[in-house]
């Protein structure tokens, strides 16, 4: 496909001012809820105008915007001019009178009004030469607070308790997708390169786990540690039609399971907290919650998971159990023979034996759960674009363009749609570029009016696609031998010496076997990115490792 020519839905909501994102959220919140049912009463309407200070013409308006597009916050976004730069976002230091104030006067047992609090911070601000900001505002700035903490600080802790799980229970989940737990880990067992079969370490594995049908619905097998990017990815693997990636991994299973989450359970890790995740997930109404400090047994589900996989993980050649002492005199590295395919075609075959074992806590199988759930509440929503899916979760760089396109790490970028912007490049301010790590052979970039992403290939289409760690290890080189300045040429030969290096070495090093096989997967992973022109590999039945010999059956994944 033309690359000048592929444009992909997109969000711009990170073109959009604070002020005007949360207004398209609080409007997404309401309305949403609106388009969930079949027929809008008047009486309905009308309470979601008095919410939203609209009209009850302008709700039927949002609503066949939210109905007619996407499902996403930025189709209720408002499309005049925002003024300009800042034009609708507060200055910093009325927004810190709000923050303030909002502490020190509205979250009190005294429980001020709204309207006293909003005349108290106009009467500040106009005393310091400021601008008052609408109560409209201060008013979405308190939906913004936790409901629990603003009650408990207004009314006590008694009066938050039946919001609260009791006993320190996980509040009860009550349809498929509701609740989505992810959480990572090292696999505890080491695999080797594919070409001389000699250990290269262990992996890392990424899990999504549906907690109302304990379904696993995502899955990311990388040589890569954690990242916001392991996140993105699994939540486009939850999100998609598993079986075009089944068949290029040449397993015969079924993994029906897939669809949005309603809202993800994270640990408070850093992965877990960046912009492009939270972002993405607001645009694409998937809710955010963090596990409480303290509190083990929240978000419990998939470590269970997690665990119980391992022990089924000690099973395997080269393993390195849970710790030394388990371990032994095990040689895990001369015992080790599976590759990292190998390894995730095993790990596919383990998801389907588990989805089809009675469940000890549900009482059947994962799989009859979750297709009594779907029955209950209809076929869960998914994105009709996975490719704009991932984007909207990638790492987020900003360039300004010059006339020869964008440059990022020494890398240039260009595509015949970017010249309608040269000419205006200097009043269009930095952009918004979305980046894939694992190949850097093209980049999305945000269109001005902040609707769509267009592809953008290298500018010159004889470099090789590399990952950004591979990329980075050749600057580091080139800098070590004294470069002072360093360009595009000079860095893709470093690439391409490391390469021949690498592939004609007689007895690599385990580094350079792990770079070398973190290169071949990264280059084959993410199937909503790229189809793979690769055939297919024999196909497995179901019940085997890739092999042909017997699996050991998944039957009890999570003890309580």
């Amino acid at each position: 496909m033309d690359s000048d020519r592929v444009r992909i839905a997109a969000q711009g909501q990170l073109t959009m001012t604070d002020a005007a994102w949360e207004q398209a959220r609080s409007r997404a919140a309401v309305i949403g809820a609106l388009a969930a049912r079949r027929k809008t009463r008047l009486a309905d309407a009308d309470r979601a105008a008095a919410e939203l200070g609209v009209s009850r013409r302008q709700v039927y308006v949002l609503l066949g915007k939210y109905r007619h597009g996407s499902g996403l916050v930025t189709d209720l976004a408002v499309r005049r001019s925002t003024g300009g730069k800042g034009g609708h976002r507060l200055p910093e230091p009325v927004e810190e009178i709000i923050r303030d104030l909002i502490r020190r006067r509205f979250l009190t047992r005294q429980k001020r009004s709204l309207a006293s609090l909003h005349r108290e911070i106009a009467s500040v601000c106009a005393a310091r030469g400021f601008k008052a900001p609408t109560r409209n505002t201060v008013t979405r700035r308190i939906l913004m607070l936790s409901p629990v903490d603003v009650g408990r600080r207004r009314e006590g802790a008694e009066a938050v308790r039946p919001s609260q799980s009791a006993g320190g229970d996980v509040p009860v989940i009550g349809s498929v997708l509701e609740q989505v737990q992810i959480d990572h880990t090292v696999i505890d067992v080491i695999v080797v390169d594919e070409r001389e079969r000699l250990p290269i370490g262990r992996p890392y594995l990424t899990v999504a786990i549906d907690v109302y049908s304990r379904s696993i619905v995502g899955m990311v097998v990388t040589l890569e540690p954690p990242s916001a990017v392991s996140v993105g990815l699994c939540l486009a693997h939850a999100n998609g039609d598993k079986r075009p990636w089944l068949e290029r991994l040449g397993v015969e299973a079924d993994w029906p399971m897939s669809g949005k989450p309603k809202m993800l359970y994270l640990d408070n890790a850093a992965e877990f907290k960046s912009e492009a995740l939270r972002r993405g997930c607001e645009q694409h109404g998937i809710g955010l919650a963090y596990r409480p400090p303290g509190r083990p047994h929240y978000g419990g589900i998939v470590e269970r998971v997690i665990g119980t996989a391992m022990r089924k993980i000690h099973e395997l050649p080269g393993t390195t159990f849970s710790n030394p002492t388990e371990r032994g005199q095990y040689d895990s590295e001369k015992m080790a023979a599976l590759t990292l395919a190998e390894l995730e075609k095993w790990l596919v075959l383990a998801v389907a034996a588990y989805h089809g074992s009675v469940h000890g806590t549900l009482g059947q199988t994962p799989t009859g759960q979750w297709t009594a759930g779907v029955t209950a509440t209809g076929t869960p929503s998914v994105s009709t674009n996975p490719t704009a899916f991932l984007v909207d979760f990638l790492p987020v760089i900003r360039r300004t363009l010059t006339r020869t396109g964008f440059v990022i790490d020494h890398v240039h970028y260009f595509a015949n749609a970017l010249k309608p912007w040269i000419g205006r490049r200097d009043s269009l301010g930095p952009f918004i570029i979305r980046r894939d790590p694992r190949d850097i052979s093209r980049v999305w970039v945000l269109e001005p009016d902040g609707h769509h992403y267009v592809e953008v290939p290298y500018r010159s289409i004889s470099n090789p696609a590399v990952s950004v760690w591979e990329h980075r290890q050749a600057l580091g080189r080139l800098r070590e031998r004294g470069a002072r300045q360093v360009d595009e040429a000079a860095l893709f030969r470093m690439i391409e010496q490391m390469r021949h290096v690498t592939d004609t070495a007689a007895k690599m090093t385990k580094r350079v076997r792990r770079e070398t096989e973190r290169r071949k997967h990264a280059g084959n992973a993410g199937p909503a990115m790229r189809a793979s022109a690769v055939p297919a590999p024999p196909v497995a039945p179901a019940g085997t490792d890739p092999t042909g010999a017997p699996m050991p059956r998944f039957e009890q994944i999570e003890e309580w």
